[in-house]
């Protein structure tokens, strides 16, 4: 399934499905023996999806795929950490890009004001919605979707729905790069940048070169594919309906280097690897071989000037 220029989708298709495999991913996390967050959201989206026809990966596949679990939970408790602190710092303003099924509005423990926009697809964000609402679950925090596609002008949209600009802002950009093209990215952060008072914080789960070498992609293509074989999962995506890879969703560009771009524009950076935060969490042995860790770095960046 390629991207196209101008492509969207819903919750059970294309991209949409990622966020689902996503919020799988941390229902099971959120019944393991040592939890590293608490989430009684993801499986409410789960159970929602099924309803439209999704089926959700094989058993199996969690015992198969230790390492890709382990390092979605890092994931989400570093971006978690990383709203907290920006909290306890004062920062009531929280934009989280390409939101999908996130539900940290809902579950996480904001300061009294606290505004939380979400950007998204706007089919991904009714599903979200109407999930929560059939549940009758609040928000923690003023929350305030903004439906509409990075590609488009969501600066403007974002500033409609009541964004400000001259207070600080707490960014994240969680499993988002690959599905822009290079340029893409370049220009999310230049708008960004532009829309970043002094003191706001990015968070960024960033993937540079190193993830993107053709070798290193298949290898990781090949492994995880063995994985589905040895789980009995005949479709690759474990989503019913057309299969595909995750991968062929991604645009395997070279593309600016996070720290960098940060660095020059005035950003303080600081910046941990995939390993290393699954190690800090208990979730993997530093430098653990495994094609299916993904070569990424967490990146936090705070605007000095």
């Amino acid at each position: 399934m390629a991207r196209t220029d101008g492509d969207s989708w819903g919750i059970t298709e294309s991209v949409g499905a990622t966020a689902l495999g996503v919020a799988w991913s941390r229902a099971l996390e959120q019944n393991t023996e040592c939890p590293l967050f608490t989430d009684p959201y993801a499986q409410m989206f789960v159970d929602a999806a099924v309803e439209q026809g999704w089926q959700p990966p094989p058993a199996q596949m969690a015992e198969r795929i230790r390492s890709i679990g382990g390092y979605a939970a890092s994931r989400t408790k570093w971006f978690d950490e990383f709203f907290i602190a920006a909290g306890a710092n004062g920062i009531d303003q929280v934009v989280i890009l390409a939101a999908g099924l996130d539900a940290r509005a809902w579950r996480l423990p904001w300061i009294g004001g606290t505004v939380v926009y979400e950007i998204d697809q706007p089919r991904v964000l009714a599903f979200k919605v109407d999930t929560m609402r059939r549940h009758e679950v609040q928000p923690t925090a003023r929350y305030i979707p903004v439906p509409i596609d990075l590609r488009e002008d969501w600066p403007r949209a974002l500033r409609d729905a009541g964004f400000d600009a001259s207070e600080p802002t707490a960014w994240a950009a969680e499993g988002l790069l690959p599905y822009l093209p290079a340029s893409g990215q370049d220009l999310l952060f230049e708008r960004i940048h532009r829309l970043s008072a002094r003191g706001s914080r990015v968070g960024v789960e960033s993937f540079d070169a190193g993830f993107f070498e053709p070798g290193y992609l298949e290898s990781r293509r090949q492994r995880l594919a063995e994985y589905r074989r040895q789980a009995g999962e005949e479709d690759p995506n474990g989503a019913g309906g057309d299969a595909f890879d995750v991968q062929d969703l991604w645009y395997t560009e070279e593309r600016t280097e996070v720290t960098a771009w940060l660095t020059d524009h005035g950003w303080d950076v600081t910046s941990i690897g995939a390993a290393d935060l699954m190690d800090r969490y208990g979730r993997c042995a530093a430098g653990e071989p495994d094609d299916t860790t993904p070569r990424t770095a967490f990146v936090e960046g705070q605007r000095a000037c």
